[in-house]
C-alpha cells in the first residue's frame, strides 16, 4: 500500500515537472516544439528520466499508460503513438506512428518505422521532405517480445517474438516466433490445448 502510493506521488511530481515542456508543444499538437521536448526526455539518465518520459508522453501522445517505462535514449517521433499499460521500451529506440500493446517489451535499439510510405517523391523523381509523407501506424500486439536492434515496418500480432536484428517487413501474425532479413515466422507458440504444468 505504501509503496503503491509513493509511486502515485512520483509519478504525480514528474507530471508536474513535464507540464511546462508538454504545454510548451500544446501537449503534442506542435509538432517542432514536441520534437525537440521528446529529445529532450529522451536525454534524461537513470530513473528519474524513466518517470520523466513517461510523463511528457502521457501528456503529448494518444496515449501512454502511466505504468510504462521509457529508458534512455529512447523517443516517439509521432505523438499519435500509443503505449498500453506494463510496456517496457529499452535504450536508444527510435519509435515513429506506433500502437504498443499490453506488456509489449521492446529491446534496446528497435526502431518502429511509420510505415513504407513515408519518403514521396515529386513529378521529377526527387524526393519531398518526410514531413509530407503518408505516416502508416504499426501495431505491436500485447505479450510481444521485439528483439535488439530489430527494424519494424509492419504490424506485430499478439504474444509474438522477433528475433534480434530481424527485419519486419510483412505482418507477423498472433503467437508465432519470427527471425531473419526478412523475418519469416520460423514457428508457432500457441498453446492448443489445457497447460501441463510439471508435478
Amino acid at each position: 500500500m505504501t509503496k503503491a502510493l509513493l509511486k502515485r506521488g512520483i509519478r504525480g511530481l514528474f507530471l508536474a515537472l513535464a507540464l511546462p515542456l508538454a504545454a510548451a508543444c500544446l501537449f503534442g499538437r506542435l509538432r517542432s516544439v514536441y520534437t525537440v521536448g521528446a529529445h529532450l526526455c529522451a536525454l534524461a539518465p537513470g530513473l528519474p528520466g524513466d518517470y520523466f518520459r513517461v510523463a511528457f508522453y502521457r501528456l503529448t501522445l494518444a496515449g501512454c499508460d502511466a505504468s510504462c517505462r521509457v529508458s534512455f535514449g529512447s523517443f516517439f517521433a509521432q505523438p499519435g503513438s500509443e503505449i498500453g499499460p506494463g510496456v517496457y521500451i529499452g535504450s536508444y529506440c527510435v519509435m515513429g506512428l506506433a500502437r504498443v500493446g499490453p506488456r509489449a517489451q521492446i529491446a534496446s535499439g528497435v526502431q518502429i518505422l511509420s510505415g513504407a510510405r513515408q519518403h514521396p517523391r515529386d513529378e521529377n523523381g526527387r524526393l519531398k521532405g518526410a514531413n509530407e509523407g503518408e505516416f502508416t501506424e504499426i501495431s505491436i500486439g500485447a505479450d510481444c517480445w521485439i528483439g535488439a536492434s530489430a527494424i519494424v515496418m509492419a504490424d506485430v500480432g499478439d504474444r509474438s517474438t522477433i528475433g534480434a536484428g530481424s527485419v519486419v517487413t510483412k505482418p507477423i501474425p498472433p503467437d508465432c516466433v519470427a527471425v531473419g532479413s526478412p523475418a519469416r515466422t520460423i514457428r508457432s507458440t500457441a498453446v492448443t490445448g489445457p497447460v501441463q504444468y510439471p508435478a
